[in-house]
């Protein structure tokens, strides 16, 4: 299964490497979680240039994708999207694993 990014997901990580003048084809998303936040876990996103050979890796709409084992175990499903709206911008997560979700959608319970 994995963890997916829509097409909007990956063309905002396309632009913001962009920005910051990183190579696409070195640079990783790395995608992971930890505790804390309103409900127990906290999700993470990251670009590095680094991957562990432990790492979990996907290649999704052009973007080299990474997880830690442990973050994986929470986060294999998830569908990763990317939302501009009048109430704000951001990176949304749609996680089959969380039993329950706060209401900024940035943590989860599993």
């Amino acid at each position: 299964m994995g963890v997916e990014l829509s097409e909007t997901a990956a063309s905002e990580i396309k632009h913001i490497c962009e920005q910051q003048k990183l190579e696409l084809e070195k640079v990783y998303l790395r995608v992971g979680v930890k505790g804390g936040g309103c409900s127990g876990f906290s999700y993470l996103l990251d670009l590095t240039e680094q991957a562990s050979e432990s790492d979990e890796r996907f290649q999704v709409h052009g973007i080299n994708v990474v997880c830690d084992p442990k973050s994986y175990l929470y986060l294999n499903g998830t569908e990763i999207d990317f939302k501009d709206e009048i109430m704000g911008r951001g990176f949304v997560f749609k996680n089959p694993n969380a039993t329950s979700t706060c209401g900024c959608g940035s943590s989860f319970s599993a």
